[in-house]
């Protein structure tokens, strides 16, 4: 019971701390005038402040205060104790956090150009990466020996901790949808912590927790404020910087796969974004309105139902990651197929591969438009595409003809 107390103080700490400074992050995201006016690509109706990573970022700082005072007066056992095989610079990995937080933050004032905040996040992740958390080796699943990546482990490293914290806020979509899937994966994280025995990676993932379910009282449909750049951004980081935690240098494939299973909504989510505009000929980058909770409330449901669905689905993998983590070898690839697959098909169900930009030539203008689907040009651009499927079915069935007339010709003879 005693190791208890001290995650229970914790998530207390970031709880409290968190719930107390919503109303000051709003104030000064008001102030600043980082708020999300109503239009076409948003869903609130009123203006809403954005910088709820304000708050969330508090709570973190103040649970760590609080781990830091009970270990020195109280104590407890101390978390900054990283696993034999790595040795971790906190104050570096600190440093990551308050970088990745300042480059949201900037991004709800100013609204930074992609390539600016995309350096943000590299900087912030390349400290992470200096700090300790990279993975130098993977063991070899079929075999006893090991894969080494050599210094391949950082940019890798890297761009594993971008890309985790980019899924997150691409999310950031509905009320309560980023911060809830982001408690749900924290609390799954924070149980395989436990089992592994990686305090650190235990007590980050639980601040983390109580800080989104405090956060949550006030971003839940219907939110008055959101976590903007500086709160999503900071929640995917965390998130993927749990998960480098809760490995050792030499990772197993099983312990890499966990938390991206953890977090299959939203990187399903992210590739399926990917694939419709490659689809539609537009820039991967270009917003649109296919996403999982667009296509949700587009099948009819209010806000609170799309995203308790979402959290719904959130569990269900967060269970299969569970039992993934507990069985054997073969037991573990037919969960991980039938999560898949069942993902894959609720995703397909949903049209979430499907564009909804389309270009079209706008012959009064002379220019070439995005299109959406209301719009009447989106339909004409779609009939138009799927005449040039059909006639290039036709040709390659044509072809193939030929191809088999030629064969049947030369067999005669």
């Amino acid at each position: 019971m005693d190791f208890v107390i001290p995650y229970i103080c914790v998530a207390a700490a970031a709880f409290i701390t968190t719930f107390a400074c919503v109303p000051l992050a709003k104030r000064i995201a008001i102030r600043l005038d980082a708020v999300d006016y109503p239009s076409k690509r948003r869903i609130n109706k009123v203006p809403i402040p954005r910088m709820g990573g304000i708050a969330v970022f508090a709570g973190l700082i103040v649970a760590f205060i609080v781990q830091l005072l009970g270990t020195w007066y109280l104590g407890w056992p101390p978390v900054l104790v990283p696993h034999p095989s790595m040795e971790i610079n906190y104050p570096l990995l600190g440093m990551s956090f308050l970088l990745i937080f300042l480059t949201g933050a900037i991004d709800d004032v100013i609204q930074l150009r992609p390539r600016a905040k995309l350096a943000g996040q590299l900087i912030a992740a390349g400290c992470a990466v200096a700090s300790g958390v990279a993975i130098h080796s993977i063991v070899n699943p079929f075999g006893t020996d090991y894969i080494q990546l050599g210094w391949f482990a950082y940019p890798i490293t890297a761009i594993y901790l971008v890309a985790y914290t980019n899924i997150i806020n691409l999310i950031d979509g509905l009320d309560g949808l980023a911060a809830g899937i982001s408690c749900i994966a924290a609390l799954s994280m924070f149980s395989f912590a436990v089992l592994a025995g990686r305090v650190d990676a235990a007590a980050l993932a639980l601040a983390l927790a109580g800080a989104c379910i405090a956060f949550l009282r006030y971003n839940f449909h219907p939110a008055s404020i959101f976590l903007g750049d500086s709160g999503a951004l900071l929640l995917g980081f965390a998130l993927g910087t749990v998960s480098l935690l809760n490995v050792s240098r030499t990772a197993a494939l099983t312990s890499l796969i966990i938390p991206l299973v953890v977090a299959g909504v939203p990187i399903i989510d992210t590739l399926a974004a990917i694939i419709r505009r490659m689809r539609a000929h537009v820039s991967i980058g270009q917003a649109d309105k296919g996403h999982i909770q667009h296509r949700l409330i587009q099948e009819g449901y209010d806000q609170r139902q799309a995203v308790l669905l979402i959290y719904a689905w959130c569990i269900l993998l967060s269970l299969g990651a569970a039992a993934i983590n507990q069985a054997d070898i073969w037991l573990r690839i037919v969960i991980f197929i039938v999560l898949l697959v069942s993902s894959a098909a609720f995703a397909m169900r949903l049209h979430m591969f499907e564009p909804v930009l389309r270009h079209h030539y706008n012959p009064k203008t002379q220019q070439d438009e995005i299109v959406t689907p209301d719009n009447p040009a989106f339909a004409e651009e779609e009939a138009a595409q799927r005449e040039l499927k059909r006639e290039m079915h036709e040709q390659r069935r044509d072809s193939l003809e030929k191809v088999l007339r030629r064969d049947r010709s030369d067999k005669k003879r």
